[in-house]
Formats: structure tokens, C-alpha cells, sequence
């Protein structure tokens, strides 16, 4: 091969990745896009950006962008905000949708906004076009114990002063509830909640509830009113049946002290049986004391026997016309 075309071909070839390695570290061609819309950049921003480690592309656009619509708004401003981890792009189109919609909101504070996690496009927009929130449905109970289910729509406003540090949706939502279940509860029935729903949305939308918060209330609206339970009546019946319990717990540790009464007592007849039995036996040995010491005679032993004898029989025959089973057999079978 002719060694001038190999040079040839080197030297192309070097001049080829020489223009890439150009072409890559110098955004010419944004460059060339930047100038053709006005915007003065210079070439060797362009390449600090490289340095920097900032995307020119993510830049430059957004400062087309701005400098289209007339904001004034610097390249360093907005490489400050990419480099604290902001987007620009949304930024810019904020700012832009702002100052159409003839809304104050500087550079800083939409930087701000964005850093802070929420989104500043949106927040204008909704500065423009007011958002409706619905609430879950909402139990409360009236002064009559009847339980009243409400589900309001809300209409918010963004607050762009209030977007840092104000609180977010559930805030309002969680406050309109417990709106709703104050004034349920402070109605006299459930009546005059179904016949008089505004008064709800009134007395709520009357109590600040967009205090703290990002954005401004419009309206509480009562989307819809439904009857519940009666919670009244299933305390009352809830009540009854723990008082009934307590009532019946009660009776039984009565009649469980009754029974070990009864058992006590039948234990005390049974040593008094026992005792009884016990001072029986004592009499014939008194008796044959008696007879030794010469203080009883045979026949004052013998009369008594027969007394004794007349006396069993006498009750035998006034037992026989009584069914079997009563005391006074009982009685004589004990004796």
C-alpha cells in the first residue's frame, strides 16, 4: 500500500476522533441553539458545566425557555439549583405558568418550593385552577344516638406564601372531619342534620381550618347524608346486658353461699346428733351406778322399762294410720 494514502488515512482518522472528543466535551451544537435564540452563553461555560459535572442540555433549555418569556433568570441561578438537586425544567415552567397567570413568585421562592419536595408547577397551576378535595366518608353521632354518615368535597386554593412548612391535604382533611363530627354531635337529633346539611359546611368553613397549611379553603360542600345506626339504642342494649350479667353473676355467689350455709348447717345438726347419741349412751351407765349405790331399786328399774314399753307401743299404733316416710317415723325408726 502507498505509504502517503496510510498517512492520509491516519491523519483523517485522527482529525474524525479529534472532532467526536471536540464535539462530546463542547456542547457546540447547544452552543449554536443557544445563540440562535438569543440567549448569550459563552463556549467555555458550557465546557465548566462539563467539568462541573452539570448536564448543559438541562441547563441551556430551560434558559431558552425562560429567556422566550422574558424572565430574568441567569445561568448561575439555575446551575445552583441543579447542583442542590432541584428541577429546573419544572421550575422554569412555573415560573413561566406564574407570570401569565400574573402571580408573583420570584426565583427563590419557586427554588424553594421545589427543594422542599413539592411540586411548584402544580401548586401554580392549582393557584389558577382551584382542586377538589373529597373526604371519606365520615361517622358521627347526633344528641339523639343516632349515627349520621357525611362525605363533603373541598375546594382549595394553593397558597404559594404557605407552600414551605404548610401542611399538606391530609391536614385538611383530617380537619374537616373532625369538623363534621362537632357539629353532628352538637345537633339535637339527626333530624335537623338531614333537613339542614349547609349548616355543617357553614359552621366548618366558619373555623379557619386552613390555618397552618398550603393552601386556602373555598368552600365545604355536603356531597352526601346518610343514616346509620342507632348507636343509642346499642349502648343502652350493650349496657342492659353487661347489667344483666353483673346481675346474674351475683345471684349465683348468693346461692353458692346458700348452699355452703346448708351444708355447714347439716354438718352442725349431724354433731348435734352425735352428741345427742353420745349423752344417751351415758344413761345406762348412770342407771347401773344408780342401782349399785342401793339409789335405785330393781322394781323402780323394772316399772320404768314397762313406761318405756307402753310408751313404743303406743306410738307404734298411732304410726300405723300415717303414711311411711314422715318424721314421726323417721323418728321411731331413729329411736
Amino acid at each position: 500500500m502507498d505509504p502517503a494514502l496510510v498517512t492520509m488515512l491516519i491523519f483523517v482518522a485522527i482529525i474524525i476522533l479529534a472532532l467526536y472528543v471536540l464535539l462530546t466535551v463542547i456542547p457546540v451544537m447547544l452552543w449554536i441553539s443557544a445563540l440562535a435564540a438569543g440567549v448569550k452563553i459563552g463556549i467555555m461555560t458550557l465546557i465548566g458545566m462539563r467539568l462541573r459535572r452539570v448536564a448543559p442540555v438541562r441547563i441551556v433549555n430551560p434558559l431558552i425557555k425562560a429567556t422566550k418569556a422574558g424572565l430574568d433568570v441567569g445561568t448561575n441561578q439555575l446551575e445552583g439549583h441543579y447542583l442542590a438537586g432541584g428541577n429546573v425544567d419544572r421550575v422554569v415552567n412555573a415560573l413561566i405558568a406564574a407570570q401569565r397567570a400574573d402571580i408573583p413568585l420570584p426565583f427563590e421562592r419557586a427554588a424553594a418550593i421545589d427543594l422542599a419536595g413539592r411540586n411548584v408547577l402544580e401548586a401554580v397551576q392549582m393557584s389558577v385552577n382551584p382542586k377538589v378535595i373529597e373526604t371519606p366518608v365520615v361517622s358521627a353521632v347526633a344528641a339523639d344516638g343516632i349515627e349520621v354518615k357525611v362525605r363533603a368535597r373541598i375546594t382549595v386554593r394553593a397558597n404559594i406564601d404557605r407552600l414551605v412548612g404548610g401542611a399538606g391535604e391530609e391536614t385538611i382533611i383530617a380537619r374537616v372531619g373532625e369538623g363534621i363530627v362537632t357539629t353532628v354531635g352538637s345537633a339535637v337529633n339527626h333530624k335537623a342534620v338531614l333537613e339542614n346539611p349547609d349548616n355543617i359546611s357553614n359552621t366548618v368553613l366558619s373555623r379557619g381550618l386552613d390555618a397552618g397549611t398550603a393552601f386556602e379553603i373555598l368552600s365545604i360542600d355536603i356531597a352526601d347524608v346518610d343514616v346509620g345506626k342507632n348507636i343509642g339504642a346499642i349502648l343502652q342494649t350493650d349496657q342492659a346486658e353487661a347489667d344483666k350479667k353483673i346481675a346474674q353473676a351475683k345471684a349465683e355467689e348468693r346461692r353458692a353461699m346458700a348452699v355452703a350455709r346448708e351444708q355447714e348447717m347439716t354438718a352442725y345438726v349431724e354433731e348435734m346428733r352425735a352428741k345427742v347419741v353420745e349423752a344417751e349412751a351415758e344413761v345406762p351407765k348412770a342407771m347401773a351406778d344408780a342401782l349399785r349405790a342401793g339409789k335405785l331399786g330393781v322394781m323402780d328399774y323394772m316399772n320404768m322399762q314397762n313406761i318405756l314399753a307402753d310408751t313404743d307401743m303406743r306410738e307404734s299404733l298411732a304410726s300405723a294410720g300415717r303414711p311411711r316416710g314422715s318424721d314421726n317415723d323417721e323418728t321411731i325408726g331413729k329411736r
